[in-house]
C-alpha cells in the first residue's frame, strides 16, 4: 500500500493537470474563440465556465479572449477641406464593438490594434468626403448629426468584413487651422467694425433728434417765462403805480417831502461830482424851510393812470464841475 501511494499521487497530479488544461473560463465582458490547430472550432459568446482539449502548447485546443464590449477610438487632428477650399481641423472618435469573432479573427488575427488601423484609414476617408460636400458652417449647425450619421453609414460595411459592429460615430471638434482662424477674424473683425459704425450712426441721428427737441423745448421754457415775468412785472409796476397814487392822495405834503429826500439822497451821493446850486434853488427848500409847500406847478397831484406822481423837488439847473 506504501508503495502505491506516489503512483497515486502522480496519477491525481496528471488529471488535476488534464483537467485544469481542459477548462476556461468566459467573462461577462469576453467573447472566447476556441481555436485547434489554428482552426476556429467555437465560440463562447456566454459568460461562464466551458472546456476544450488539454495540451495547448501541442496547438492542440486553445482559447483567445476578445472583448465583447463596446469599445471607443479616437482619431484627433485629421485636416480635412471644406466645399469652399479651406482647411479645417477635426477630432472624432467611433465607438464599435466585435460582432462577429470569427471574422475578427480571420480578418485581423483578433489584434484590436490591428482592426483600429484600418478603421483610422477608413474613417479619415469619410470624414474628408462628408466634409467636402458642405462648408464649415454646416459642422456647426443641426447638420452636424445627419454628417454623423453619413460618416458612420459608410464606415459600417468595411467595419463588417473586420468582424466590428459601429455603434456611433461622434464629432468631438472642428476648428480652424491658423491660417483660415487668422482670415476668419480679420472678417469678423471688419463685421464688427462696420455694425458699430451703423450703431454709431444711429446713436448720433437719435442723440441730434434729442438734442433738437430738448433746444426747442428750452426755447419754449424760457420764452414762456419771459412771457410770465413779463406780465408780474406789468402788473407789478402797476400795484407800484396805484400805491403811490394813493399815498400821494392821503398825504401829498409827506409824499412831496419823502420824494424830495430821495432827490437829495440820489443827487448828493458821495459821487465825487461837485454842484455849485444857488442856495436860493426850489431844489433846497426844504433845507430853508422843512414846512414849506411846493411851488405851484412843482407838485401835482397824479392823473388816473399816471405810472408816478410829478416830483416834489425840482433838479438842478446849474451847471456842475468834475
Amino acid at each position: 500500500m506504501t508503495n502505491r501511494l506516489p503512483v497515486i499521487a502522480v496519477i491525481a497530479a496528471v488529471l488535476l493537470f488534464l483537467l485544469y488544461s481542459s477548462v476556461f473560463v468566459v467573462n461577462a465582458g469576453q467573447q472566447a474563440i476556441v481555436l485547434r490547430f489554428g482552426e476556429i472550432i467555437d465560440v463562447k459568446n456566454e459568460p461562464g465556465i466551458y472546456f476544450k482539449a488539454p495540451f495547448a502548447f501541442f496547438d492542440a485546443d486553445s482559447v483567445q479572449m476578445v472583448e465583447k464590449r463596446v469599445m471607443r477610438f479616437d482619431l484627433d487632428n485629421i485636416r480635412v477641406q471644406v466645399s469652399g477650399g479651406k482647411f479645417y481641423e477635426v477630432d472624432a472618435f467611433i465607438a464599435y464593438r466585435i460582432s462577429d469573432p470569427r471574422t475578427f479573427r480571420a480578418a485581423v488575427s483578433g489584434q484590436v490594434e490591428l482592426a483600429e488601423a484600418r478603421l483610422r484609414t477608413r474613417l479619415d476617408a469619410a470624414l474628408r468626403r462628408v466634409y467636402g460636400l458642405r462648408d464649415f458652417e454646416a459642422a456647426l449647425s443641426e447638420q452636424r448629426a445627419v454628417m454623423m450619421r453619413e460618416v458612420r453609414d459608410q464606415l459600417r460595411p468595411d467595419a463588417t468584413s473586420l468582424g466590428l459592429d459601429i455603434e456611433d460615430v461622434r464629432i468631438r471638434r472642428t476648428d480652424l487651422t491658423a491660417e483660415v482662424s487668422q482670415q476668419t477674424y480679420d472678417r469678423m473683425k471688419a463685421e464688427r467694425l462696420a455694425e458699430a459704425e451703423r450703431l454709431r450712426a444711429r446713436g448720433n441721428e437719435a442723440a441730434q433728434r434729442i438734442r433738437a427737441r430738448a433746444d426747442r423745448e428750452v426755447v419754449e421754457i424760457v420764452a414762456e417765462a419771459q412771457k410770465e415775468s413779463e406780465i408780474l412785472r406789468g402788473e407789478g409796476e402797476a400795484q407800484r403805480s396805484a400805491t403811490f397814487a394813493d399815498a400821494y392822495r392821503r398825504d401829498p405834503a409827506f409824499f412831496d417831502f419823502y420824494r424830495s429826500m430821495n432827490a437829495y439822497g440820489t443827487a448828493l451821493d458821495n459821487t465825487g461830482t461837485t454842484m455849485v446850486l444857488s442856495p436860493q434853488s426850489e431844489f433846497f427848500r426844504y433845507f430853508r424851510d422843512p414846512e414849506s409847500k411846493p411851488a405851484p406847478g412843482q407838485a401835482t397831484a397824479p392823473q388816473s393812470g399816471a405810472t408816478q406822481p410829478a416830483p416834489a423837488a425840482p433838479a438842478p439847473q446849474s451847471s456842475t464841475t468834475q
